[in-house]
């Protein structure tokens, strides 16, 4: 039996935007106790030129809506990078994960065979297989921002493990 792209990634996609999301409940939590402002987190940045916790979560959103919609033959829907605060990236995530219920596994049927071009005609464009696009790229820089949201939190000082990182399977 071989493994689906859908299940190799819409699943995946899910488990860890939502186990985002429970992080990000912890993190709130953390700076309502330490009566700290949301920003204090939400700009925290593990070294000076790395994106803050707030974009690495608007990253994982997008890598995740992107990678999916891209590999299903969909448009990939377009968010505004606007959240400042933890509500408005849970409503983010939330409206990545209503995005990924939309998709059904029929619609990533010839997903292996697509070519997949990101930034097209211009000097950084780059060709994919559906294969290499999911496997050496989405699902790598999916996870290296939901790594890095974790990293940012736990460095902080909230309290974290990889339970948390892991999600429900």
């Amino acid at each position: 039996m071989s493994l689906s792209f859908y299940s190799a990634s819409v699943p995946v996609f899910k488990q860890f935007l939502t186990s985002l999301k429970d992080l990000l409940v912890k993190a709130e939590k953390f700076s309502q106790q330490k009566d700290l402002a949301d920003a204090v987190l939400l700009q925290s940045r593990l070294y000076p030129d790395m994106f803050p916790l707030v974009r690495q979560v608007q990253i994982a959103a997008d890598f995740a809506k992107s990678v999916s919609a891209r590999l299903a033959g969909v448009e990939v829907p377009g968010y505004e990078d606007t959240e400042q605060t933890f509500a408005e990236l849970q409503q983010r995530l939330d409206k990545t994960l209503a995005f990924l219920d939309t998709l059904s596994a029929e619609q990533f049927a010839n997903a292996a065979e697509k070519e997949i071009v990101l930034r097209a005609g211009t000097p950084k464009e780059k060709r994919f297989t559906g294969t290499q696009y999911l496997a050496q790229y989405g699902l790598p820089q999916f996870y290296f921002h939901v790594t890095t949201s974790y990293a940012l939190l736990r460095h902080n000082g909230v309290e974290v493990g990889k339970k948390d990182y892991m999600g429900q399977i």
